[in-house]
């Protein structure tokens, strides 16, 4: 673990800032990530620039960096024409590069508990098709748990803090990825990306939470890449139907065009925002697409403030 204070501890405890956008800062570093791999592709050509990424957020004031294996899957790779044994160890790769920002930032005097968070995006991630935001693949619970358990399995045994199953659009995705964390020995927080009060798929978060409550893997459930107006009634009913800590991490506000592979439209994301989220029960508190360490500073200031 990267730090001896466990993340459930520290949520009982208290607030934990995440990260923001890892793809959003490797394009401004100057990388170009328009192919279906996104980040997981630099896993394999430019892995020093996902540790420098981490490492952006840690300075800005993020406590917990979420790794770049949100797009990577074996069946990713596969058509890139990276066989099982390289894939395997470019997903153990992606939580070895988040633990050795941890490192450089404890070489720049960072003192405060940090965590790594492994990253487990959904079904229709792989696909690049925009259907992460749709869900109902044509896919049973049991299919979709055979697609996540191989992955799982692997990013749990480079022994992150946390698995992050994140951006689930769909509660029979959501009942396949709690069926295959179980036994890893990592927990978990799930994370639901949303319109307004349901799931993408159109199944409301009320029935989406509510297998969340008696998951003992799952540390937080909560919202990500959904815009910052539906995070509060999220966390409200997040709260009222698991009792759990929250997890909040929305994108700017923005809308992901999947033909043309390019954000639309205006920012709404504000960090006035952060302290009404946390009276409400919210705590891991961040940003995902199209928010960047400034935000991200921004956020922890605020937290900070609000204790």
């Amino acid at each position: 673990m990267t730090s001896t204070l466990a993340l459930a501890e520290a949520l009982a405890a208290g607030t934990v800032v995440l990260d923001g956008g890892m793809s959003n800062q490797l394009e401004s570093a100057g990388y170009d990530l328009s192919d279906e791999l996104w980040s997981a592709r630099l896993l394999a050509e430019r892995p020093e620039a996902i540790t420098e990424a981490h490492l952006a957020y840690f300075e800005a004031g993020a406590d917990v960096a979420i790794t770049s294996s949100y797009q990577a899957t074996f069946e990713g790779f596969a058509k890139r024409g990276i066989g099982h044994e390289r894939a395997a160890e470019l997903l153990a790769l992606s939580v070895e590069l988040a633990r050795d920002a941890v490192s450089q930032a404890r070489a720049e005097g960072i003192a405060r508990p940090l965590w790594v968070a492994a990253s487990v995006g959904p079904y229709g991630a792989m696909l690049a098709d925009g259907s992460e935001y749709r869900g109902r693949y044509g896919l049973s619970v049991d299919e979709l748990e055979r697609f996540h358990r191989p992955r799982l399995e692997v990013l749990a045994g480079a022994r992150p803090d946390v698995l992050a199953l994140e951006t689930v659009p769909d509660a029979d995705e959501a009942e396949a990825l709690l069926r295959a964390v179980r036994g890893l020995g990592v927990p978990a927080w799930l994370s639901y990306s949303v319109a307004g009060d349901r799931t993408r798929a159109g199944q409301p978060l009320e029935d989406a939470f509510a297998p969340a409550a008696d998951a003992d893997e799952v540390i937080a459930v909560g919202v990500n890449c959904c815009a910052p107006h539906d995070v509060a009634g999220a966390i409200e009913t997040a709260v009222r139907v698991t009792g759990k800590p929250v997890v909040v991490y929305p994108n700017s506000g923005e809308a992901w065009d999947a033909e043309t592979r390019a954000w639309d439209g205006r920012s709404s994301f504000a960090t006035e925002q952060v302290r009404a989220w946390r009276a409400s029960g919210a705590r891991l508190i961040g940003g995902c697409c199209r928010v960047g360490p400034e935000a991200i500073g921004s956020i922890a200031r605020t937290l900070a403030e609000a204790r």
